[in-house]
C-alpha cells in the first residue's frame, strides 16, 4: 500500500486569498481597531494610537525577521527583557592591566632573550616556567 508523503510542510495555505490565516488575522485585527479609533475619536488620537497599531499590524502580518515570523521576534524580545539574569563574571575595576616597573617593586628587572635552534618553544617555555616559580617565592 502506498502513502503519499507531504512536501512543503513549512509553507502556510493560503485562505483568503493571498493571505494566510494568521495575516487575515492580524491585519483584520490591526485595521479594524484602527477604524474604530478614525470613527470614534478625534483625527490626532488616531494619527498618534491608531497608525502605530495598524503598522504593528503590517509587521506581525508581512515582516520576517532572520526568516522567521515577526510575532516570534516580539515573544524573544518580552521574554529577554522580562526574565531574571544571573551573572557568572563581573568585572571588579575597569583597569585590566597596570604596568609597573620592576624598579618600583624593589626587584631585579628579568628578561627572557630569544633562543635560536631547533628547541626554540621547548627551551622559552622552560625559562618561562622557572621566571614564575622564581617569582612566586
Amino acid at each position: 500500500m502506498r502513502f503519499e508523503v507531504p512536501q512543503f510542510i513549512e509553507i502556510e495555505d493560503k485562505i483568503f486569498g493571498p493571505f494566510t490565516w494568521k495575516q487575515f488575522v492580524y491585519l483584520g485585527g490591526g485595521v479594524g481597531f484602527a477604524v474604530v479609533l478614525f470613527v470614534t475619536t478625534s483625527f490626532l488620537f488616531f494619527v498618534f494610537l491608531g497608525v502605530p497599531v495598524a503598522a504593528l499590524a503590517a509587521a506581525l502580518a508581512f515582516y520576517p525577521v532572520n526568516n522567521r515570523p515577526f510575532s516570534i521576534f516580539l515573544e524573544s524580545m518580552f521574554g529577554f527583557y522580562k526574565k531574571n539574569r544571573m551573572y557568572y563574571w563581573r568585572r571588579k575595576s575597569n583597569v585590566v592591566y597596570k604596568q609597573t616597573n620592576a624598579s618600583e617593586l624593589g626587584e631585579p628587572s628579568t628578561l627572557v632573550q630569544p633562543v635560536s635552534g631547533k628547541n626554540n618553544i621547548n627551551s622559552l617555555s622552560r625559562k618561562l616556567e622557572l621566571n614564575s616559580l622564581e617569582g612566586e617565592k
